[in-house]
Parts: structure tokens; C-alpha cells; sequence
């Protein structure tokens, strides 16, 4: 047998350009088949926080063939239990309270926002449906505790599976709750968020926390003094420290707002049980709704300004329709939306506020944010993050499917 060295010239250089070319092709098969298992193995890893299974990663890599945008392979990941029992539980416990902590147990707020997901229910519907989410073949939901949840959670992520619709199951808030439907504000009205929300104070850390959580701002960044002052609470000095420039210059851009729509809240309230001595028993704690009275806590501390404003009823207006939170994107047309003359929205209740605020571009705009954050682990930072936030944004306005955000952040932070 001949070696290359002793074949003729003309020959040798056509032997060795086949060669080399069959090793790049070679090579750009391997490399094509390496970056769509790169893809694939990131793509579940993010959604699920697992590794594929070697089938699983097969059928991903194929997807990202014919699929090169990666949405295909990112919705055969979404089957996987691990994306309700683990990435959507620890999404969404920071919402259930004040410290903004994971380690919090399951409840029916974040019972409620994984099963809306799972089954592509309207996510405007967190902020104003008659909708809970319980476990199947469990002790009773109690609006007293929360050992339902604890014994869904107990059963681990193979029997308590979050992702199979015969073991949490949606219910109408309503008929679990007892109360009435016009009483239903999506997660607002679950024990889980009074307990978080509706403790003590006056119920603006409710309205706070909604903005946080679902809004995606604090009330700082939305403090605006030239709002009109009307419906600041009495409890509000108007001269703190005997400065009433303080006021004027400080408290009031919060307080116009935020007390102005607070009032959506006059009905709610946490009530505790005790042992029998004037031992308060915490653990018993739940929500209470007075449809025909407005509770003690909007009345307290009268005294720091008389002439302020007196709650009677659960109304409330959004005075950040105009001015500088205009920008916040509240929707000119809704089911039940009512302006007043000078274009500020009004209404009644828990409801009819949550409605105000999940058709905001503000809300739609941070559900994509908060999904961008935990599967890219980062916030959107140059203009090819932005580009995609942006469509994202505009799709998931379209029906408002979670879900699909999911699908689209995972394909494309999929990397190379």
C-alpha cells in the first residue's frame, strides 16, 4: 500500500483537499450536534433546575434542529414536574410575605399562581379572580390555618405533584372562602396574603406589596407631590415634627396615592382567636370581610389631622392616571372601568382595584421581568435583552399566558 508521499503531485493535493474538507465537515457536525446539547442541557436546567433525562435530551436536540429558535425544546422542558414543584413554588414564595424570603412553606397564594400557570389561566386574574387552587383528597381548606397546604407540601413532589390537575385542582374562591365573589381579588383575598398583608397597621402594606410584587416598583419610585391630597388619611400628620413642609414636600407624593386607592381595602381584615386568657394564638389567624362596615384599623389615630379623610366605604380613585406614573401604562378600556371628568379611575372594592392594576403595562411588563430574572438570571441589560423583553412583553399581552413567557425567556437565553 502506497503512502501519501509516494503518490503522484496532482493526485496527493486531491487526496488531502478531500481529506481536509471531510474533517471540517466532520468537525461542523460535532459542533452543531455539541451546541444543540449546550442548548438543550440550559434550557432544562433553567426551567426545571435539573439535568434532562438522556431521552428527554435527545428529544430537545431534535427539537433545536428543526426548531432552531428554541421554543419547541423549551415547551418539551415545561413537562417536567420539577418547573411547578420547584422553579414556579420558589418564584413565587418571596410574593407571600413582607420579608421576601423562598423558605416560606406552600400556601394558597403560591398554590393559587402555580396552578393558574400550569393551566394557562388569564394572568390578570391573579389580581381580581373569584379563582384558589387546592389539593385533592386532603384535610379541608381552613380559613383558620394553613395545614392543607402543609400536607400537600408532605406528600412530596411524586404524590403532591403540583403539575398533575387531578391533585391541585381550581376551585372558585367563593364557594372554598364562603365569601361573596364581589369579595374575590384573586391572591389578595387569600388567608396566605392577609396574613402577610392585612396584619396590624392600616392595610396600606397590602396595597405596598401588590405594587412590589406585581408591579414591580416600590412606592418611592412613584412619589409624585403634585397629586391631589384629598384622600390622605387622618393618621397622617400634616406636620411632622412640627414642619409641615415635610409634608408637602415629602409624605404627601405617597400618601395621595397610595391612600387614595388603599381604600379598596376598608372591608378586609386578620382576626385572631385566643386561648381563653387574652393569649393571642397567631397560628388561628384569618381573614375577615365586613361587606356593610369599614374596619376600626382606617379610623385609628384621628387625632393627628382632623381634617383629613374619613373612610366609610371601600371606594377608591387612581390619582396616578395622570402625572408622571402615567407612565406606568393604566389601560383606557377594560370590562368595569369607570373615569371620573378629569380622567382619574374610580371603584369599589378589593376587585375592582385589581382589575385597575393587572391591565396596566406596568404589570404585564414585571411578570416578564420577574420570569427574565429567574431564567436568565439576570436583569435585561443591552439592547438585544431588551429587544426580545419587549416582544415578550407585546405577546404576553396578547392572552396572557405565563406560561408562554416561560417558554420564551428560556429559548432565548439558551445560549450559543
Amino acid at each position: 500500500m502506497a503512502f501519501i508521499t509516494d503518490l503522484p503531485f496532482m493526485f496527493k493535493n486531491t487526496f488531502l483537499t478531500v481529506s481536509l474538507g471531510c474533517i471540517l465537515l466532520s468537525s461542523q457536525i460535532v459542533n452543531a450536534d455539541a451546541q444543540q446539547r449546550r442548548q438543550a442541557n440550559r434550557i432544562h436546567d433553567r426551567l426545571t433546575g435539573t439535568p434532562p433525562s438522556a431521552t428527554v435530551l435527545g428529544q430537545m436536540e431534535s427539537l433545536l434542529i428543526t426548531d432552531p429558535s428554541g421554543k419547541s425544546a423549551a415547551e418539551e422542558a415545561l413537562k417536567d414536574p420539577a418547573f411547578y414543584n420547584v422553579t414556579l413554588k420558589n418564584f413565587v414564595a418571596p410574593w407571600t410575605n413582607e420579608e421576601q424570603t423562598v423558605f416560606t412553606p406552600l400556601n394558597d397564594y403560591s398554590a393559587t399562581v402555580i396552578g393558574m400557570i400550569r393551566d394557562d389561566v388569564d394572568f390578570r386574574q391573579v389580581l381580581y379572580g373569584d379563582i384558589l387552587y387546592t389539593g385533592n383528597n386532603l384535610p379541608a381548606y381552613s380559613n383558620r390555618n394553613n395545614q392543607h397546604y402543609a400536607a400537600l407540601e408532605a406528600l412530596g413532589p411524586v404524590a403532591g405533584n403540583l403539575a398533575d390537575n387531578t391533585i391541585l385542582q381550581q376551585q372558585t374562591q367563593s364557594a372554598v372562602t364562603l365569601f361573596d365573589t364581589t369579595a374575590t381579588a384573586g391572591v389578595l383575598t387569600t388567608r396566605a396574603a392577609a396574613r402577610a398583608f392585612f396584619y396590624l397597621g392600616t392595610n396600606r402594606a397590602m396595597f405596598r406589596f401588590t405594587l412590589i410584587n406585581h408591579l414591580c416598583t416600590d412606592l418611592e419610585p412613584l412619589k409624585d407631590n403634585s397629586r391631589i391630597p384629598d384622600r390622605v388619611h387622618r393618621d397622617v400628620s400634616r406636620s411632622p415634627g412640627g414642619d409641615s413642609r415635610i409634608f408637602l414636600n415629602s409624605c404627601v407624593g405617597c400618601h395621595a396615592g397610595m391612600d387614595g386607592m388603599m381604600g379598596a381595602f376598608a372591608h378586609y381584615e386578620l382576626d385572631f382567636s385566643d386561648d381563653g386568657n387574652g393569649n393571642v394564638i397567631e397560628d388561628t389567624a384569618t381573614m375577615a370581610y365586613t361587606p356593610n362596615a369599614v374596619q376600626g384599623k382606617f379610623l385609628i389615630n384621628e387625632n393627628n389631622f382632623k381634617a383629613g379623610h374619613i373612610t366609610t366605604d371601600d371606594s377608591w380613585i387612581n390619582y396616578w392616571r395622570n402625572g408622571q406614573n402615567s407612565l406606568l401604562g393604566w389601560s383606557s378600556s377594560y370590562p368595569g372601568l369607570v373615569l371620573d371628568e378629569k380622567g382619574h379611575a374610580i371603584g369599589n372594592g378589593a376587585k375592582s382595584l385589581g382589575r385597575e392594576l393587572a391591565n396596566s403595562t406596568a404589570f404585564a411588563q414585571c411578570q416578564v421581568r420577574k420570569a427574565f430574572q429567574t431564567v436568565c438570571l439576570r436583569e435585561p441589560g443591552n439592547s438585544a435583552d431588551r429587544s426580545a423583553f419587549n416582544t415578550i412583553v407585546t405577546d404576553f399581552r396578547s392572552d396572557y399566558r405565563m406560561k408562554q413567557v416561560f417558554r420564551d425567556v428560556a429559548a432565548y437565553c439558551k445560549g450559543n
